[in-house]
C-alpha cells in the first residue's frame, strides 16, 4: 500500500496566498525631500531585485535588491523547513501504520462492529519529532518542528480513538459457517474512510490543525514572531495534510483482519449456521 501522498506544491501556493511582506512593517517614503533620499542612496543595479523561487513565500514591499534579497533567503528557508516536515510525516505515519491494528471487535454473522477506541497504533508526536529528515534541528526550526509534531500528534491521535466499525460486511461466509468454530478467515478489504470518526473534524477541516499547531509552539518562540509568519507556515502545512489525509483514507485498504468465532446453531444434523460473538486475530492491518 502507497504511503500517504502529501503535495508539496499545495503548501507553498498555500502560503504565497497569505502575501507576506519583507520587511512587514516597513514603507516607502512617500513625501520629499525623504522620497528623493530613498531612491538616490541604491545605485541602479541595486533597484531591483529578482525572486529565486517559482512561488515566492515574501514579497518585499520594495522591489530593492536588499528587500528582494532577504525574501529569498527567509523564503527558501521557510520552504526547506515546509518540505523537510512533509517527508518527516510520511515517514512517521509509515512507521504508524506498520504498527496499526485493529482489537475488540465483535463479529455477528457476516458483520464488524468495532466502537471508538477499536484502532489501535503507537504516538505519532514522537515518530514525527524522532523522523529522519528533521531529528537534527536546532534553535527555532526545533520549536517549529516541535508545535508541528505535537499540534498533528494530538489531531491524529483524535481521529485514531474516534475510528469505529460501522457493521461493515467484512466475513460474509460467516453467515452460513460449516463447522462449530468458523476458522480464521480474512476479512474482505475495505478503504478505511468506511470505518467513520469525528477527529476527521481536526484532520481535514482548514484553520483547525493550524490553531492546534500556533497554540503548541513555545510561547517565546510564538511572542517573537510579530507578524505570524509561523501561522502561515502552519497553515500551509495543514492545506497539504488536509488533501493527503483525505485521500488517504480513500486509498488506505483496511486487510488481513483475521476473524474467527463459535457457531452456537451447529449440529450434525444442522451442519451450518452464522458466526455468534466472534472476534478478531491479533496482526497489523494497514500494510497491504
Amino acid at each position: 500500500m502507497p504511503s500517504m501522498k502529501l503535495i508539496k506544491i499545495l503548501g507553498h501556493v498555500a502560503f504565497a496566498e497569505y502575501d507576506k511582506r519583507i520587511p512587514h512593517d516597513w514603507r516607502e517614503p512617500r513625501l520629499e525631500p525623504e522620497r528623493s533620499h530613498f531612491h538616490n542612496c541604491l545605485k541602479p543595479n541595486e533597484r531591483v531585485g529578482i525572486p529565486n523561487m517559482p512561488i515566492p513565500f515574501f514579497k518585499p514591499d520594495n522591489m530593492n535588491k536588499y528587500h528582494q534579497d532577504a525574501c529569498n533567503m527567509m523564503g527558501k528557508q521557510f520552504k526547506e523547513f515546509h518540505d523537510t516536515m512533509l517527508d518527516a510525516i510520511i515517514e512517521a505515519h509509515d512507521k504508524w501504520r506498520m504498527s496499526a491494528a485493529f482489537a475488540g471487535v465483535q463479529i455477528q454473522a457476516v458483520a464488524a462492529i468495532g466502537t471508538p477506541g477499536c484502532l489501535t497504533g503507537p504516538d505519532l508526536e514522537p515518530l514525527i519529532k524522532n523522523a529522519s529528515p528533521c531529528a537534527s534541528m536546532q534553535g527555532s526550526m526545533a520549536a517549529y518542528r516541535d508545535a508541528v509534531a505535537a499540534g498533528l500528534g494530538k489531531a491524529f491521535g483524535i481521529w485514531q480513538k474516534g475510528v469505529a466499525i460501522p457493521g461493515l460486511p467484512w466475513y460474509p461466509l460467516f453467515a452460513a459457517s460449516p463447522s462449530p468454530v468458523a476458522p480464521p478467515t480474512p476479512n474482505v478489504p475495505m478503504p478505511l474512510i468506511t470505518c467513520p470518526s469525528p477527529g476527521m473534524i481536526g484532520m481535514c477541516v482548514p484553520g483547525v490543525l493550524q490553531n492546534v499547531m500556533h497554540l503548541s509552539l513555545d510561547r517565546s518562540v510564538r511572542d517573537k514572531d510579530e507578524d505570524n509568519k509561523h501561522k502561515t507556515l502552519f497553515a500551509a502545512i495543514e492545506a497539504t495534510i488536509n488533501v493527503g489525509f483525505t485521500i488517504w483514507l480513500a486509498t488506505q485498504q483496511v486487510t488481513n483482519v483475521m476473524g474467527t468465532g463459535p457457531v452456537p446453531s451447529w449440529t450434525p444434523v444442522s451442519p451450518v449456521g452464522p458466526v455468534v460473538m466472534g472476534t478478531t486475530l491479533p496482526g497489523t492491518h494497514l500494510m497491504a
